[in-house]
Order: C-alpha cells, then structure tokens, then sequence
C-alpha cells in the first residue's frame, strides 16, 4: 500500500467502531510478533490534560538525551502528527509501511476466523511497530478512552502509570459515575511500575489509592497547592515546585501549570526508576514543550484561540483562563461539539462569557450535530446565536463582529481545530 491506500484502509476500518477490551488487539499484537513487549512505557488515562502531560514529558526526556515515542489521539493537523519519536511526526512512507503489515496480518486473523481489529486498536498497533524499529528508549502512550479495556492496555513494560483528573466523559461506555469511570482509567496500574495522579475527587483518589494498594504499587500524588512564585501570562508562564524552581512554560491557560506539575511529578518518579534526568533537561524541556488545540492562540488583532475543550471539566477550565486574561473583553464563540457530548454542561460552564455564539458542525463527520441544531440548543441559554454554513462563513462573521481588542475562541471538539487554524492562517497570508 502507499500513503493514500493506507488512508483508506483506515477509513474502511473505522467503519467497525468502537469496541472496548483486549481480545482482538491481543490477536492483532500476537500476528505481528508482539513489538510492545519491547518497550518500556509512561502510560497516560485521564479525562482532561492528557495531552498536555504527554507534550511536557516527551520534551524534557528528548532533552535528556532519551530516544523519545510518543503515540495520541486525536491528530489536530495531520494524520502522521498521532505517531512521533523526538517530536517529528511519522514520515506517509512509514505509515505505508506499517499499514502493509497489519493489512496482511488482518487477512490471515481473518482467515483463521478470529475477530478483526478496530481502526483504534490498528493505529496502536502501527505505533508499537514504529517504536520497536526506531528503538526508543521510552514510550509515552496516551490511552484513547477508559484504561483497564482500551487498546493500549496490553503492554506490560509500563514504568510509571499517570493518572490526570478524571472526569464525566464517555459514560454511555466507561459508567455514569465517577467511581466506575475511575475503576476504569486506575486500569493502567500494574505491578512494578510508579503510579502519579493529579488532584481528584475524594472517591476518585480512594479508587486510585486502592488499587496501588492491592498491587503494592509507589503512589505519588500531585499538588498544585504548593505552588509558589506563579506568574500567569499569554505565551509564557512561571512558576516554582518543591525543588523545581522558576520553571517556565510556553503554552496558555491557567491551567497549564497544574499540569506541568503533574509533569514535574512524572519526572520525580522517572527518576526514581532509574533513569538520569538533570535539572538543566527539566528546564529546557519545560520551557520548549507546545500542544496544539489546548488553548491555543493562532492569531492577534483580535486574538483568535482555539480550544479542544469537550467536556464539562474542559468546558470549566476554559471559561477561567477566559476569565482570567480577558476580563472585560468582548468574546465571540465559534462552537462546535459532537451530537453525543453533554453539550448543555458545557454550555452552562461557559456561556455567561460569550458576547455572541457562532454555531458549527465539524465537516464530513457523522458525530457532528448539526449547526441548525446546536443553535437552538445554545438559545435556551443565550438570545444572540447564529448558525453558519461552514466553519469559512463562521471564521468570517466572527471577524465581522471583532474589532481588534476582541476575543474569538473556537471550541467544543478537537476535530475541527485544524481546519480552523488552516482558515485563518490562509486569511491571513491573503490579507483578508
């Protein structure tokens, strides 16, 4: 297959849906030689600020000198950014390559009458056959959804297991409260590795401390609250914890800080696995870390942002680095969310803020509600709501409506994101 046919296949894969648990990633893993069990892993669950930790880590063990994977989901620009050793992308070439393989281990599972993989369960797979050619020293692997059943669950190498707050998200398949969707995401835990978790809800953290118990398993549990020296900015922030001092970081948000120190914790851990880590990497590390689509600003004269927050506790962050570095401002929304997402919730977390809605649905996507009816939803909560035919129109009435001490913000999923910025930045090269 070339780069093209590989996209179809993954198309015609994704047809299959989502089915969570291990067995046919366990007969895909097992027709393919196992490149998993050849790695070592940071695993990542969680239902806000996976990424972010993700982004922090892999940049200070680049620094260190560690040959460093790192696989998530969703890719907000291209495809190939999914898969990444040292932050450069996976090359079409190699997903060609890796595609050929499952494709050809697909048709004999297929042949022996076993069950097929899902596309996710395909593109992990892809992502441990990369990492095991390349050699990486660490792996850092986001979990897609839940923990004990997702796909990235089979490894068994994991060094340290990171838990970020866990939220309500993906209920109609983790559980409709708090301490099941828990009892899912702490699945990641496995004897030998260290555990860190950020702060959590009583319940969540007894679920967490539980299972680290019943393995034996080192819990270190994050604090933000020890935080000193914290100077909250727009491109850059700082900040000192424990005997990480005057740490700066790069990306927005006030709460990109609460994960960083989820990251600073990681690092504690890794050190105490084994692996050597000076200071001086933490800092650079730290300081060049980047991660699109978490509030991330892609033009100025108005400020344009774009946020994948897609969820109640998303929702919530949002609105308070809003709130924090445009107080005052006239905000216009351009919104757009999967139809099975608690969408009121996070309307209710940030509505108040918003001057005007601009609704959308992400395009040539099933899940996408309709922007028609997202409108009427978001007017049972605000009166000046507009639906636009295409995220161009939406991009263009937002501009209409800005003057240059505006705020745009585009949110509600990642998987218009990039076609977003790509409106923008286009706009602006032409001078529109």
């Amino acid at each position: 297959m070339n780069y093209a046919q590989s996209m179809d296949f993954i198309e015609e894969a994704s047809k299959r849906g989502s089915i969570l648990g291990l067995e046919s990633m366990t007969i895909l893993l097992d027709y393919l030689g196992n490149p998993q069990d050849e790695l070592d892993f940071i695993h990542i669950a969680g239902t806000n600020g996976k990424g972010s930790v993700l982004a922090y880590l892999s940049s200070i063990l680049q620094a260190a000198g560690y040959r460093t994977g790192r696989y998530s989901s969703p890719s907000v620009y291209s495809y190939c950014e999914k898969f990444q050793i040292d932050q450069v992308p996976v090359s079409k070439q190699r997903i060609a390559k890796y595609m050929t393989r499952i494709q050809d281990a697909m048709n004999r599972i297929e042949a022996d009458g076993l069950v097929l993989p899902t596309v996710f369960e395909i593109e992990t797979a892809a992502a441990f056959l990369y990492f095991k050619e390349k050699k990486c020293d660490i792996v850092i692997l986001e979990t897609g959804m839940g923990g004990s059943t997702d796909a990235t669950n089979v490894i068994r190498n994991t060094k340290i297991s990171v838990i970020t707050p866990i939220g309500m998200d993906h209920m109609e398949w983790l559980g409709e409260d708090l301490e099941k969707i828990s009892e899912k995401k702490a699945g990641i835990i496995k004897q030998g590795c260290i555990t860190v978790s950020a702060v959590q809800d009583e319940s969540v953290m007894n679920v967490i401390e539980k299972k680290c118990l019943s393995l034996n398993v080192p819990l270190i549990q994050s604090n933000p609250e020890l935080v000193t020296g914290a100077k909250y900015g727009l491109g850059k922030q700082k900040f000192s914890y424990g005997t990480y001092q005057n740490i700066s970081i790069q990306m927005s948000g006030i709460y990109q800080i609460d994960n960083a120190v989820l990251a600073l914790d990681t690092i504690t851990a890794l050190r105490k696995a084994g692996y050597h880590i000076e200071d001086s990497a933490v800092r650079e590390g730290m300081n060049q870390a980047a991660w699109p689509g978490r509030f991330e600003i892609i033009s100025k004269n108005p400020y344009f942002i774009v946020d994948g927050a897609h969820n109640k506790a998303g929702a919530k962050r949002l609105a308070q680095s809003l709130q924090y570095y445009f107080s005052g401002k006239k905000i216009i929304y351009i919104f757009g969310v999967f139809a099975d997402k608690e969408y009121p919730e996070i309307l209710k977390e940030t509505i108040d803020l918003a001057d005007c809605v601009i609704t959308v649905a992400t395009p040539q996507n099933v899940r996408a509600m309709p922007a028609y009816d997202l409108a009427c939803e978001v007017k049972k909560y605000h009166r000046n709501v507009t639906a636009a035919d295409s995220l161009e129109e939406a991009v263009e009435m937002s501009r209409l409506l800005a003057d240059t001490d505006s705020v745009i913000v585009a949110f509600g999923t990642l998987s218009f994101i990039g076609k977003i910025t790509q409106i923008v930045q286009n706009n602006k090269k032409s001078g529109s």
